[in-house]
């Protein structure tokens, strides 16, 4: 079943502004019966009460704790140089979708397990990753020259596999499937409730888009 024909996917920069003001004007433009999201139930009551936990707090939970903490950090050092706070274009989506009578569905992995797949990658990608991860850290500004994420991300995303062959399988195309798996239930569901167009919202990461839209178009891979 071509699953995309009753689908539009919203790919995002989780920092980018831009993307927030494209998520909500595809929500409204579609009228959607159901906005899905890639979020779990616990990053999504997270944004919602707007607590982020301080590192005592994190570093208590061991280690996945503490990674967790540093990827935000890595993710809110990024928003500062985008100029919008990490996950608002989710914020906004579910906002949008709530006032248009949308239901919202969270369809991302739980993100203690992702934490701990990523805990027990190869120690040659944890390292490498951590070292160009504390990169934003050190000062830099970025100019549309600079960084032009709707080019350059398959480029970006063909490096990253390459380099972090197991991080990316957990990151990227594990999540592919998973989220895959729950937009076609959505319209599965959606259809059994009797409507036989029904209009789906996806709003994922970019790096998701072509491989989440290549499942949903009748994809091969098992379960689809």
């Amino acid at each position: 079943m071509n699953y995309l024909r009753y689908v539009k996917v919203v790919g995002t920069m989780h920092v980018s502004p831009e993307s927030r003001e494209r998520v909500v004007k595809e929500i409204r433009s579609w009228r959607p019966h159901a906005v899905a999201l890639e979020l779990d139930w616990n990053r999504y009551v997270g944004m919602q009460s707007g607590h982020r936990p301080g590192a005592g707090e994190a570093f208590r939970l061991g280690r996945s704790g503490a990674l967790n903490y540093f990827l935000a950090k890595v993710e809110e050092r990024l928003g500062e140089q985008f100029g919008m706070a990490p996950g608002e274009e989710m914020r906004a989506a579910a906002e949008t979708a709530a006032s248009m009578g949308a239901q919202i569905f969270l369809i991302d992995e739980d993100i203690r397990v992702i934490l701990s797949k990523l805990l027990a990658a190869p120690l040659r990608e944890k390292l490498m990753l951590a070292l160009e991860s504390l990169s934003v850290f050190l000062p830099f500004a970025l100019s549309s020259e600079d960084f032009d994420p709707m080019r350059d991300y398959r480029i970006m995303m063909a490096e990253f596999r390459e380099r972090y062959p197991y991080i990316y399988r957990v990151l990227v195309e594990e999540r592919n499937l998973l989220m895959a798996l729950r937009i076609a239930s959505i319209v599965e569901g959606l259809m059994e409730m009797g409507l036989r167009r029904p209009r789906v919202v996806a709003v994922i990461g970019l790096g998701h888009k072509p491989g989440v839209e290549h499942l949903l178009n009748g994809g091969h891979q098992q379960g689809l």
